[in-house]
């Protein structure tokens, strides 16, 4: 696919939206995007996207695993360009990492991997989450302005279809979650039946035994219950939440 130009980028990354499963996917998919986009036929960047939750990496997504390890240094250290960029909302440029004063110990161990310059733009989200496009270049000076102000647009067209993709996946998993509770639940219930018909007891009594059952076995409630059901059913509860 040729590299989008700025009208058409928004509906291409909309398109990745689509196209991906999950926001990891779509990250990587926009990283490897972002490094086709900047890169020229003898002059290779490569592209890291960082994704922060209350101020903790949640994704990095990359075009390499080059890239990945840079985002990965920087993690270890707690500090630098990127994360910078993310929690100040501004651009970040390094055209000699040779010559960078600041973040000494990241910028000495990335030097070491042949990386001479890096260009890290925010990505304007909200809530929580922060956001960063990182490029990584082997060689000195490889952003002139023309192409800090091309990946600041990039990132602006990002921003909206990373706010979707992380709606979408945290949707998708809010759904996950509650089927697994409900699914749970029946189980419970199931299970506080077949107690009720053996003891011949009430409902909050039979749930008192199941209960005390699961902190005397240091086992879930939910646990507990399956065990029920299944010494009775002969194999685990099917509910109307399994597929």
């Amino acid at each position: 696919m040729p590299s989008p130009n700025s009208t058409q980028l928004p509906s291409v990354l909309i398109d990745l939206v689509l196209e991906s499963p999950d926001v990891q996917d779509f990250l990587n998919r926009s990283a490897v995007l972002a490094a086709r986009e900047f890169s020229g036929p003898d002059s290779p960047v490569s592209c890291a996207v960082t994704l922060l939750y209350k101020s903790r990496p949640r994704v990095v997504a990359s075009s390499s695993d080059e890239a990945t390890l840079m985002d990965e240094i920087q993690y270890s250290y707690g500090d630098g360009p990127c994360l910078t960029a993310a929690h100040s909302g501004e651009t970040v440029l390094v055209e000699d990492l040779a010559a960078e004063q600041r973040w000494p110990d990241y910028t000495s161990e990335v030097s070491r991997h042949g990386l001479r310059s890096l260009l890290a733009v925010p990505i304007a989200l909200s809530g929580d989450y922060l956001s960063a496009l990182n490029l990584y270049a082997d060689r000195e000076d490889a952003f002139p302005d023309a192409t800090v102000q091309a990946a600041e647009s990039f990132a602006r067209h990002s921003a909206a279809a990373v706010r979707l993709a992380i709606r979408i996946t945290d949707t998708a998993s809010r759904a996950e979650d509650l089927v697994a509770a409900m699914r749970s639940r029946t189980t419970i219930d199931i299970a506080i039946g077949i107690i009720m018909g053996q003891s011949r007891c009430s409902q909050q009594q039979a749930f008192n035994v199941l209960l005390a059952a699961s902190s005397h076995r240091n086992m879930k409630l939910r646990e507990v219950a399956e065990s029920i059901v299944a010494s009775v059913n002969g194999e685990p509860a099917k509910t109307h939440f399994d597929g």
